[in-house]
């Protein structure tokens, strides 16, 4: 066998200096294109790429898919190795890059990928596409599909692929599609699944904030989860930090003094947690008369901090609500404690 491989070594020497040679004529040839190769190569960002990707979502009520679609289109500008494409849904899921061409059985030079109706074939594409090492892929279906492509996902996070997944119509309020099309548990069985970060954004900046995170985060995949209907723009203080967005979960409207009452809520489910908080605080009942509203896009990220920081966003001696619009397994980790 050491025989076979050490001729195999000989065999491909000549091939490798040639091909060597020729790298260095093109090199000299397209300087241009060598930074563009280079730059997808190290998968190097932009250091203010969370501010270009803010900037492109603009301050719109709009489904958080709508949010993303712009926010891709900005991604292209800056990302040389940025591909992907949808399992044949990308009038719904919005990712496809309008900058680039398609890529053709003849044709290599697009960014975007048809894959047809088949999640688990892309899903493997997707890896493969990431082992390769010259790109930062990513794949876009419904989130009721995402069933259809859990061995490659599985797959990715035990390999520590960065791969990302745009999950769609993320709930119950999917339109016109029905009940077979209405995902209950499958945002909950994403997050059982060990080194997937899954990140359910609430409006513009948290969407492009997921973005940012999925682009830098090398060490395995990220599933990003959006809605198809509008959420509204949610108004955050002059002084507030985008890097507490990082952190996974964040104080987002604090009480005065110490809260009586903590809701957390995700997604769509955020600006129904802000406005419940009107409510409760109006009715004057001295349990809800101080209420505070975490915002926790990301259960993974938010475990990842801290104690000292989780503790100061979710105070232990402090009841705690969960809102989001699914499975309610995942919330006992923050629910019921006392």
């Amino acid at each position: 066998m050491r025989q076979l491989f050490a001729e195999r070594v000989t065999e491909l020497q000549q091939p490798y200096i040639e091909w060597q040679e020729m790298f260095r004529a093109w090199s000299a040839a397209h300087p241009e294109r060598l930074e563009q190769w280079q730059a997808a190569t190290s998968k190097s960002l932009p250091e203010d790429l969370e501010q270009h990707l803010i900037e492109a979502v603009g301050e719109e009520e709009a489904a958080t898919r709508a949010l993303s679609g712009k926010v891709i289109q900005e991604i292209a500008k800056w990302v040389p190795g940025f591909i992907g494409g949808s399992a044949d849904l990308e009038p719904s899921t919005k990712t496809y890059i309008q900058s680039s061409t398609s890529v053709a059985r003849d044709d290599f030079r697009g960014s975007n990928f048809h894959f047809g109706i088949r999640e688990h074939a892309m899903g493997s594409i997707l890896n493969g596409l990431a082992l390769y090492g010259k790109a930062i892929p990513y794949g876009a279906t419904f989130l009721v599909f995402s069933d259809y492509m859990r061995p490659p996902i599985r797959l990715a996070a035990l390999m520590g692929l960065q791969v990302i997944y745009v999950f769609t119509h993320d709930s119950i309020f999917v339109g016109e599609d029905g009940p077979t099309h209405q995902p209950v548990e499958q945002v909950a069985a994403l997050r059982t699944i060990p080194n997937l970060t899954v990140i359910r954004p609430a409006d513009g900046i948290e969407t492009a904030m997921a973005w940012a995170y999925a682009l830098r985060h090398q060490e395995g995949p990220t599933a990003l989860i959006l809605t198809r209907q509008s959420v509204p723009v949610i108004e955050r203080d002059e002084d507030f930090s985008l890097s507490l967005i990082n952190r996974g979960g964040y104080v987002l409207s604090d009480s005065n003094g110490s809260p009586r009452l903590v809701m957390v809520a995700t997604g769509s489910e955020v600006g129904v947690a802000l406005d419940a908080k009107v409510i409760l605080e109006q009715s004057g009942h001295v349990i809800v008369s101080s209420v505070r509203v975490v915002s926790m896009p990301s259960i993974e990220i938010f475990k990842t901090q801290p104690e000292a920081y989780q503790e100061s966003v979710l105070p232990a001696d402090c009841p705690v609500v969960a809102i989001e619009v699914g499975s309610s397994m995942p919330w006992y980790q923050f629910t019921g404690r006392d």
